[in-house]
């Protein structure tokens, strides 16, 4: 409101508003319009709120899903099916908790642990229980403490290690994740490195990243410049409807470039930019892939989605397609040479993989490679 202290007349009886009015006059206004935008914005400018209700966030999510997820094709998954056998199961007398278990045993179907979904206090992700069990099957303690030289290195990079082979003349290097921000320092690891006979390159539990991470782990290890993959973003509602393909290569660089034998470690987490690592490292001939089958999960994930109950959810985008048009998507790498860890071997304090390595080294490469 404004004053009588604040309105003042001219010599012609015409009022004035002074600055300390038109200040009062905006704050009224402010008020007026935050009091709109806090109350009523959501039916204003976006219509209608979504009815927070069991059948309609089944509908959303189901929907969003149809429309957008990348690999129902490639997955083999029939989701309309899937929506008629799970949709009858959903009335609005569903609590959120009976809503959560038939939402995530659908998407369970789709095998796809870039398909992640959170309720507020738990996380889902499909098809990730046969990766978590791996787990188990890996110990960092017993690699260091049996296999690798006392002399472990860390770097910048927190989940890139590396080290000697006790009582071998081979490198070890452990990458436990591409998130990092700083890979070039792979290429100080490969100067030590020089005068190894080979190098045990160890991506068992790798969480995956960033894909250009991997690219430039992997230049380190190039042998030329290779097609490896294209990768395509779903545009359209069709099941098969994706944009152009992005046509990637292997790096080169052959003054950084350690091209003896390398033998890759990996397991079934080994997974997304991990396993692109992977198409990047298979490329060159003097790399072996030892250990389980990865993943096989390597789409870039949506931006997060959410429902009216307050759910969230990402899931996959697109695909990636070697150069003779086949999906590694569901399936993962098969490595050349396979080798398992149980549960029994790590508390037996054995690491079969690691020693499966060092096995194939000798055959394949003579006793002088492995030892000094």
């Amino acid at each position: 409101m404004v004053t009588n202290q604040q309105v003042l007349k001219n010599e012609k009886g015409q009022l004035l508003i002074t600055h300390s009015a038109i200040s009062m006059v905006k704050n009224f206004l402010y008020l007026i319009v935050i009091s709109f935008l806090s109350f009523g914005c959501e039916e204003t400018f976006l219509g209608e709120a979504e009815p927070n209700s069991p059948t309609n966030n089944f509908e959303i999510l189901w929907n969003d899903f149809d429309q957008h997820y990348s690999l129902f094709e490639v997955r083999g998954i029939n989701w309309k099916e899937l929506y008629q056998n799970y949709r009858p199961q959903v009335t609005d007398k569903l609590s959120n908790e009976e809503l959560w278990e038939i939402v995530t045993e659908m998407v369970e179907h789709l095998d796809d642990s870039h398909t992640t979904l959170y309720n507020g206090n738990t996380r889902y992700k499909s098809g990730y229980a046969l990766n978590e069990q791996s787990t188990a099957e890996f110990s960092a303690d017993l690699l260091i403490s049996k296999y690798i030289d006392s002399k472990i290195e860390e770097t910048s990079e927190d989940e890139l290690l590396f080290g000697q082979v006790k009582d071998k003349n081979v490198g070890y290097i452990y990458l436990g994740s591409m998130g990092g921000s700083n890979p070039s320092v792979i290429d100080e690891i490969v100067k030590k490195f020089d005068n190894t006979e080979a190098i045990i390159l160890d991506i068992r539990q790798n969480s995956g990243g960033e894909d250009r991470y991997s690219a430039r782990i992997a230049k380190a290890f190039s042998d030329g410049v290779h097609e490896i993959y294209s990768v395509q973003t779903r545009n359209g509602r069709g099941y098969n409807d994706f944009d152009e393909k992005n046509i990637y290569h292997t790096q080169f660089d052959s003054n950084h470039s350690y091209t003896k034998p390398v033998i890759v470690l990996t397991d079934r987490k080994t997974i997304s930019a991990g396993e692109v690592f992977l198409l990047h490292m298979k490329a060159f001939e003097h790399v072996t892939q030892i250990g389980d089958t990865t993943a096989g999960d390597f789409s870039t994930v949506s931006n997060m989605r959410f429902l009216p109950n307050g759910w969230r959810y990402v899931y996959s985008i697109q695909q990636f397609l070697l150069p003779n048009g086949e999906s590694l998507d569901g399936i993962g790498h098969v490595p050349d040479v396979y080798a398992k860890n149980t549960v029994a071997s790590i508390n037996g304090q054995s690491d079969l993989v690691f020693e499966e390595a060092l096995r194939y080294l000798t055959a394949e490469y003579g006793q002088s490679n492995c030892n000094q």
